[in-house]
């Protein structure tokens, strides 16, 4: 298989990307494909009875090049694309998912794990066996296996179509996103955006050889803008831009992909006997069905709608007072939010950058993980990297074993879809007796260093570093024996406890004091400005969480119903916000149309998880501040019994072996502010 083959002649066995040329990737699919047939088609024609390990087990190892094959190249895909890649993801898409398919409507290898599940109470299985045997057979029953071979045509068209929809969807977000540019000429125009922001402009100009100041939308250049820029017009200007991405009346229009989406999800959940899309989704989480997430979501915006109201109130008046502003608009609602920050806690975020050097704050976050974890990081130049601007590090533990691979890519290009996220190129498994350990990488569009100053972090950004650094220690410390079950790979409303709890360091005097210096003098961070994050971590969170369960909200709208008589993208968007809506609408802004998470990532049905994990944060989070946020014994429970057991057992049980208890919703409301 050329280069790409199962076992890279690399140090630690890591992705050769300078060795991998755009034309290896479809022969190397289409054999890594015809690989993966053959495994199983062994395992299908094994003359012995069907066990747990020659068919169960079996089936979780095959496929393994393919798989390694599919993280390299997709997480180049988001990270670092071109037109010639997204051709052959056009072309890859649906040949991985006649290939799911294939393995999933074979009836003789279904008839296989069934025997095996059949007799599954007679079996001596550990707790991860039991669990995979149970995933394995569930797996082949929601995927189509009981199915009449008519249907089972059916599913293969339905899922093929979406594989290429879900793609389609998200080159079009990233399309629009690189469409548009708001280029400034008149230095009057720049007036309240912060020096780094002017730098940062003024060099995406040249790069891209114009005079002035070049602002796009990607967040590093967008949120400042918005957050800053005193002239309303161009504010008004960016942020239309920015809503009305995919909802123009051009090629890169995603209503249409949308509304096909949504209808095949549902044609799909049906197929295979459940209401709706969400109900098939939900019947593997934690919350197990829409009514449950919808009593959840409700529940919250019960508490969180009189704050979100009394706030929108006072930022109004405030604005009005300000600047008279009769009528606050998306386009106000950063600009002015940031100005009563400062007015009520004299803290500007741009006081705070100098502090938050990026290099800092990783080293921060690193030195979090060595004092709970026990685990150090080295930066080493001797691993291949996709791009030059990608940090390398060997990761061990105190008895200098190699625990993981890391890799950090910081900052914004053209090839790289927005936002912040963590993948993996290789997962943590156990076999033969050998233990595999994981390369993860964490992706994040952070302001760049100018010529003048390094790259310097707004403290939401801190936030973004440490939540994905979260996911990115659930990936390194995982210790499962199926590649399957490992890391990351939990129910989904499970999977953001690891990142989300992670954030709450951030807010912390002592774990402030061990990163945040000022870059020019090395100045600690003034403890008066400790208190001031600490005391605005609640500022208008009522807002925010209101804007967190209309996402939700929104999703479960889509996903939750029949959607076939959904016709109007927008009349029906509105109608999912009405509950939680507080600026004016904007007739020419959507927002499903570039709601990737739930369009082209993997937040179907599971939007509300980010505010389901936030319960499970909080409870978690308070266990370490009754016993001092660095207790090794706490955090001996938390590697234990959440980061290194992956999916092996139901989170509710691995949540109780940690905490003793079930989470209490109470510690979320008492930090949002929204109760005393």
């Amino acid at each position: 298989m050329s280069i790409l083959t199962e076992k890279f002649k690399t140090k630690h066995d890591t992705a050769p990307f300078s060795e991998i040329k755009n034309e290896d990737y479809i022969p190397a699919f289409d054999e890594a494909i015809q690989m993966t047939k053959d495994e199983v088609n062994a395992i299908i024609n094994n003359p012995e009875p069907a066990t747990f390990d020659n068919t169960v087990a079996a089936m979780s190892y095959a496929g393994q090049t393919l798989d390694r094959l599919s993280n390299i190249f997709f997480n180049l895909h988001s990270a670092e694309t071109n037109d010639e890649l997204e051709k052959i993801a056009q072309d890859v898409a649906p040949k991985l998912s006649a290939l799911a398919n294939d393995i999933t409507l074979n009836f003789d290898l279904f008839k296989r794990v069934k025997a095996v599940y059949d007799q599954k109470e007679q079996l001596t299985l550990t707790a991860e066996q039991t669990t995979l045997l149970e995933k394995s057979y569930k797996d082949f029953v929601r995927n189509g296996a009981l199915l009449n071979e008519e249907q089972k045509e059916k599913l293969r068209e339905i899922d093929s179509e979406l594989a290429l929809l879900k793609l389609k969807f998200g080159e079009n977000v990233l399309a629009e996103t690189n469409a548009y540019e708001l280029l400034i000429t008149d230095e009057k125009d720049l007036s309240g955006l912060p020096e780094g922001a002017i730098e940062a402009a003024h060099a995406s100009a040249k790069a891209n050889d114009k005079e002035g100041w070049l602002f796009t939308l990607d967040f590093p250049s967008y949120l400042p803008f918005v957050t800053y820029a005193d002239n309303r017009e161009l504010r008004k200007e960016i942020t239309l831009a920015a809503g009305r991405k995919a909802f123009q009346n051009n090629p890169y229009n995603n209503v249409e992909n949308v509304l096909k989406i949504v209808r095949l999800r549902f044609e799909r959940a049906k197929l295979l006997g459940y209401a709706t899309h969400a109900d098939f989704v939900l019947a593997e989480r934690m919350a197990q069905s829409p009514a449950k997430v919808i009593e959840f979501l409700n529940n919250l915006l019960d508490k969180a709608k009189p704050a979100a109201q009394r706030e929108f109130k006072e930022l109004c008046e405030f604005a009005q007072e300000l600047h008279g502003i009769e009528r606050l608009e998306k386009w106000d609602g950063a600009y002015y939010a940031e100005k009563l920050k400062q007015q009520r806690f004299n803290l500007d975020d741009e006081k705070l950058k100098p502090y938050f050097k990026l290099e800092n704050v990783l080293q921060g976050a690193f030195e979090v993980a060595r004092r709970l974890f026990g685990i150090h990081f080295r930066q080493v130049s001797d691993i291949d990297t996709y791009h030059d601007e990608v940090q390398t590090y060997e990761v061990t533990g105190d008895d200098g074993e190699l625990v993981a691979i890391f890799y950090a890519d910081f900052f914004p290009r053209k090839g790289k879809r927005n936002g912040a996220w963590m993948t993996s190129f290789k997962p943590q498994y156990i076999q033969n007796g050998k233990q595999e350990r994981p390369h993860v990488s964490i992706v994040c569009n952070f302001t760049r260093p100018t010529a003048t100053k390094p790259s310097l972090l707004t403290f939401q950004e801190v936030t973004t570093l440490f939540h994905e650094f979260g996911h990115a220690l659930h990936g390194m410390l995982a210790n499962s024996t199926y590649p399957t079950l490992s890391g990351t790979s939990v129910y989904w409303d499970f999977v953001e406890l690891p990142s989300q709890i992670m954030e709450n360091w951030c807010y912390e005097k002592e774990t402030l004091e061990l990163f945040a210096r000022h870059y020019e003098t090395g100045e600690v961070i003034p403890m008066e400005l400790v208190e001031k994050i600490r005391e605005s971590a609640s500022f208008l969170e009522g807002m925010a969480t209101m804007r967190q369960l209309s996402f939700g909200l929104l999703d479960m709208g889509w996903h939750g119903q029949d959607p076939t008589g959904i016709t109007d993208l927008k009349t029906f968007e509105n109608k999912q916000f009405e509950s939680t809506k507080l600026y004016p609408d904007v007739k020419e802004n959507a927002m499903s149309t570039s709601f990737s998470h739930i369009f082209n990532g993997g937040y179907s049905s599971g939007y509300y998880s980010y505010k389901w994990a936030e319960v499970l944060d909080a409870d978690a989070f308070d266990y370490f501040k009754q016993n001092g946020i660095f207790n090794t014994e706490i955090a001996r429970k938390f590697k234990d019994n959440i980061l290194s057991k992956g999916g092996t057992e139901h989170p509710m049980v691995l949540y109780k072996r940690f905490r003793g208890q079930e989470p209490a919703v109470e510690p979320l409301l008492k930090r949002a502010g929204l109760i005393k």
